[in-house]
């Protein structure tokens, strides 16, 4: 029988793949291995692991046992189920404390040679979510939860995290509600307005401003006042985010259906501007 059959059981390796039961005991940590290098993922990349994630864990994976039969059930083609043990070396977001050693499922992919990575002393970040009624175990919160540990993807998932709690933290952008453009009295003069809808109802609006001689210029508002002096988001903050990971491609044709046809197209062409100042929401 293996360690894991004896130390873990059937049913508790199925509560944690699907994510429901107490914590292993407290051991000395294992050593950590310098940090593998790799280059750190695109800022969306990480806000989307961060942000679908309550609980971010530092930790050194002290341990790996493949699972086999019933405790395998479930893994994608192709890959091997692990059983994951790693000492905890930091907890980067969450609201209870976790224990020094957590257990964990992990699917990986072999090499062309059937051979799997070796992952012992590995100092990684889990992206993950606490396992009710298993105090020691955490669940993955999808198949790229798990990272190899840098400072640099340490430090902005920090942030993202700080950000997303923070009391100002841009509200979660749902779609477009409606478009309005007033044309100005000179020529290629005028002023779009578009109105986001949120999950929580917070008002959001685009403000795009035209003059002649003078390039565009566009701005985010985040109350029912637009603010003539506001800028457009900085790339790469969680406000960016909200808006070049979540705005349509085009603008709906229900948002400017009561403007005549010059004033909608003038308001396609300032929402493909600032789409084009956003510039791709990028997770690869």
């Amino acid at each position: 029988m293996s360690n894991i059959s004896r130390n873990m059981p059937i049913l508790a390796i199925a509560l944690i793949v699907s994510g429901s039961g107490a914590a292993p005991a407290q051991r000395r940590p294992a050593p950590v291995s310098p940090p593998v290098a790799v280059a750190a993922p695109p800022y969306a990349a990480v806000a989307d692991l961060v942000l679908r994630s309550p609980v971010i864990v530092d930790a050194a994976i002290r341990s790996t046992e493949k699972l086999k039969g019933p405790e395998a059930a479930g893994a994608p083609q192709g890959y091997v189920r692990l059983y994951v043990q790693a000492d905890v070396l930091a907890l980067v977001r969450g609201t209870d404390p976790v224990p020094s050693r957590i257990g964990y499922i992990l699917d990986v992919l072999p090499d062309s040679r059937g051979k799997i990575e070796k992952l012992n002393k590995r100092r990684v970040l889990l992206y993950a979510r606490p396992v009710p009624r298993l105090g020691g175990q955490i669940q993955l919160t999808g198949p790229d939860s798990q990272r190899n540990w840098t400072p640099a993807l340490d430090s902005l998932s920090r942030q993202i995290a700080k950000d997303a709690l923070a009391a100002d933290a841009p509200p979660i952008v749902t779609g477009i509600g409606n478009a309005f453009h007033v044309p100005g009295s000179l020529p290629g003069e005028g002023e779009t307005q578009v109105f986001l809808t949120t999950r929580d109802g917070r008002p959001v609006s685009l403000s795009i401003l035209r003059r002649p001689g003078e390039a565009p210029h566009w701005a985010v508002a985040l109350s029912e006042i637009v603010d003539e002096a506001a800028a457009p988001p900085a790339r790469d903050t969680l406000l960016w985010y909200r808006l070049a990971c979540a705005l349509p491609a085009q603008l709906p044709t229900g948002a400017t259906e009561k403007m005549s046809s010059g004033d909608a197209s003038a308001a396609v062409e300032d929402y493909r501007f600032v789409l084009s100042s956003l510039g791709p929401c990028n997770r690869n």
